[in-house]
Formats: C-alpha cells, structure tokens, sequence
C-alpha cells in the first residue's frame, strides 16, 4: 500500500510540474505576443514612453559595449592564432579563414553576447520588475491609467533585444578585421580573396539564419526572464523551486533550442 500510495505521490507531483512548465511557457508566449503589439503601436513612443525607451537603449547597451568588445578582442585573438597554427602545421592553412569566420563569427560570439546581456542587463531587469510589482508601482501606474507594458516592460525588453544585437554586430566586424589582420597583415594584397572567402560562408540562406538567429536570441533573453516574474502561477501548479531559476532553465532552453536549429539550418 505504502508503494502505491508513494507512486501516486510521484505521478501527482511529476503532472504538476508538467502542469507549471506548460504555462509558464504560455505565460511568456503571451508576454512575447503583446510586446509584439506594443512594438507596433505608435503611441509606444510618444511622450513619456519615448524617454523611457530611449533610456534603456542606452543603458541596456552604451555601459556593457566597450567591455564586450575588449572581451571578444581579447579571446578571438587567442582563438584566430590557434586556428592558424593549426591549420598551417597541418597543411590546412587555406581553410583556416573559413574556419575562423564559421566558428567565431557564425556561432560562438552570438551566443556569448546574449549570455553576457543576459547576466548584465536582462535579468537585473527581471529582479527591478519584480521589486516593483512587490511594492506596488505597476498598480500605481495602472491606476494613474497608465500602462505598465507599454511604460517599464516594452523599453527593458527592446534594451535586451537591441543590446544583443548590437554587441553581435560590433565583435563580429572586429574579429572580421583581426582574422585579416592575423592572415594577411597590414596589407591589402589579400583583401580579394578574404571577401570572397566570407562571401562563401556567408550565402544567402547563411545570412538569413545568422539574422534570425541573433534576433530570436535577444528575444529570448529579454523576454523570458521578465515574463518569469510578471505572472503568478495558480497555488496548484506552483513549483516548489522558484520562479527565477525556472524562468533562468527556461532561457538557457530557448537558447540552446535556437541554437540547435541555426546549426541545422547551416549545415544540414
């Protein structure tokens, strides 16, 4: 008896959980959904809004920027000259641009930008959103008549998204520049061929997929920790664990799921 009244116990305890997952996914869904609709309107940038967004643009990128791009520097330097030593003990030496430009540009550097956004910007914003629910100022807001989407949650979600994007841009023309550098040196001799060697891994369906994947990586990192702490959930599917390290396994999810399928997407 006590072995099915224990298996009961897990089966109740493994649906809830279950339970709790699947809205929790709904919930941000639908966060996603209404900034979308945000996004679009134009009175999300009139007056008050305008100031707020244009505050977190700013902040949500100008004071991590110089930092990550020192960072990547840094560590592309170490992993350009590590491929061309390879590479050119091996005989391989032709490829090792291509190499560099798929591994660095394509794959790792989108990825350590929306981590590094993630830990420095998005989820503190979470936190600020949840002190601010706990203390009621989204009532205070809503009560005044003014959106608490449209005013405090639209601007950290599209500072998230904007400073992912704008780190990936700036660490890939860098490292663009220090693999030519690392090549060919300060010389133009080679400028030919190494555009079309990044023309070739860059085709069309290649650019699209990098586009989309450093987008729906911004997304994920701005949405999913701040739609975590926006919704209750109801007190019966309620994990014991809390909302914050679920809504964190939730983004690092997402991002493997994305970057999952941009691996597909380019090489199968």
């Amino acid at each position: 008896m006590s072995r099915i009244v224990s298996t009961q116990g897990a089966l109740v305890e493994w649906g809830r959980s279950a339970l709790a997952w699947c809205v929790g996914w709904w919930q941000i869904i639908h966060l996603g959904a209404l900034i979308f609709a945000l996004a679009l309107s134009p009175a999300s940038y009139g007056g008050a809004n305008r100031f707020a967004m244009a505050r977190h643009l700013y902040l949500g990128t100008a004071p991590i920027l110089p930092w990550f791009t020192l960072l990547s520097t840094l560590i592309s330097l170490v992993l350009i000259r590590i491929v061309v030593v390879t590479a050119t003990s091996y005989g391989l030496s032709q490829y090792a641009l291509e190499m560099v430009v798929r591994v660095l540009v394509l794959e790792l550097i989108p990825l350590t930008a929306a981590l590094f956004v993630a830990l420095r910007c998005t989820i503190p914003h979470g936190a600020d959103l949840a002190a601010m629910r706990a203390r009621g100022e989204l009532d205070a807001l809503r009560d005044q008549g003014v959106d608490p989407l449209r005013r405090e949650v639209l601007p950290r979600v599209a500072g998230g998204a904007f400073a992912v994007l704008m780190l990936a841009a700036v660490s890939c023309v860098v490292t663009l520049l220090l693999a030519y550098l690392a090549v060919h040196g300060f010389t133009l001799g080679g400028f030919e061929g190494y555009t079309r060697t990044v023309g070739r891994v860059f085709n069309a369906e290649v650019s699209l997929i990098f586009v989309l994947k450093i987008l729906f990586l911004g997304l994920a990192v701005s949405l999913v920790p701040i739609a975590s702490v926006l919704y209750d959930l109801p007190p019966r599917v309620r994990p014991k664990t809390s909302i914050e390290l679920h809504g964190l396994v939730r983004m690092f999810m997402a991002i493997v799921l994305i970057e999952g399928v941009s691996l597909v997407g380019n090489y199968y």
